[in-house]
């Protein structure tokens, strides 16, 4: 199949006429360079035991590569992601201030990843963006409850409704492993998770400017993640990850320079480790594919992003 796309690409190049502009008829090229990804994506997702959706977003491009991607998985962490959102959204309506200080309380303690738990019954308060920050870079539970209990467990799921995201619910707390049993999970497929991690880089949500970036400062400060590892260094890249026995998942955009990309990855019904690798596959393959679109020439010739960035401004449309 993948030699038979290359066939077709080489005749339809074969058939422009040669008065056609020299970058229409250089299309053909970009169209291998992108049949190779989506089938690499593929193969990927077909080799893994298990099941794995994939989307990728190209924001210069506004093209989408997928396998598997309008599929729901179960999100683990990840979806802290959409708590994030609806709280800044929520602040946007005058809801609620992310500045207000919450005592902690021996009360909402909760195991598995985080730190605030440690603290002492009563003896310490942190606002609601400081519980974010725990919730997102350390994965913290603690915090991520307390800011779903203020936020509103219905109130996330109807905002990601209202962003037109249906199939991202939370439906439940952190760490409620008889829920789990139930088959009561937190969900979203790959294709909206990275639409809203594209969404959240380009502010196109319902909130002041300031604080979509105060909330991409947070989903972009350094932490552990699939993602993050599969890209080269010296890129922004705003992640989230999670993973609850057999499933790892990951949300993320990258900030490259001339080319940003979101992705989401998810993958269940297999180990968690092997899963996690493979994302980084994804991300590393990703990485590769969008740093040979950036900066290139209709010749796909590599110039400094920033001049050629100038020198098309100067085009007439």
């Amino acid at each position: 199949m993948f030699r038979a796309t290359i066939a077709a690409g080489l005749i339809i190049a074969a058939l422009i006429p040669t008065t056609t502009r020299p970058a229409l008829a250089q299309e053909a090229h970009r169209e291998i360079l992108a049949a190779k990804y989506q089938e690499a994506l593929g193969e990927i997702a077909w080799e893994l035991p298990g099941v794995m959706g994939i989307a990728v977003i190209d924001l210069a491009g506004d093209r989408v590569f997928g396998v598997n991607e309008a599929l729901v998985f179960p999100q683990g962490s990840a979806i802290k992601v959409s708590v994030l959102v609806a709280m800044y959204v929520r602040q946007a309506r005058g809801e609620m201030d992310v500045d207000r200080p919450v005592p902690i309380r021996a009360e909402e303690r909760v195991g598995g990843s985080g730190y605030i738990r440690h603290f002492g019954d009563g003896t310490s308060s942190l606002s609601l963006h400081d519980l974010a920050v725990m919730m997102i870079t350390v994965s913290d539970n603690m915090a991520t409850n307390m800011l779903i209990d203020r936020v509103g467990m219905e109130n996330v799921t109807a905002i990601m409704a209202e962003l037109g995201l249906r199939d991202t619910r939370l439906q439940r707390k952190m760490i409620r492993q008889e829920q789990s049993a139930r088959g009561n999970e937190n969900l979203s497929t790959p294709l909206e998770a990275a639409t809203l991690m594209r969404r959240i880089l380009e502010c196109d949500l319902p909130m002041p400017a300031e604080d979509c970036r105060e909330m991409q400062a947070v989903l972009a400060i350094p932490h552990a993640g699939p993602i993050q590892d599969g890209t080269g260094p010296g890129v922004r890249v705003l992640q989230k990850t999670g993973s609850i026995a057999g499933v790892r998942t990951s949300w993320g955009v990258v900030d490259l320079e001339g080319r940003p990309y979101a992705l989401a990855v998810m993958g269940n019904y297999g180990e968690t480790p092997e899963i996690s690798a493979e994302i980084e596959t994804v991300a590393a393959l990703s990485y590769w594919y969008f740093t040979r679109l950036a900066g290139a020439t209709e010749y796909g010739t590599r110039v400094p992003v920033d001049l050629l960035e100038r020198i098309r401004r100067r085009q007439p449309r």
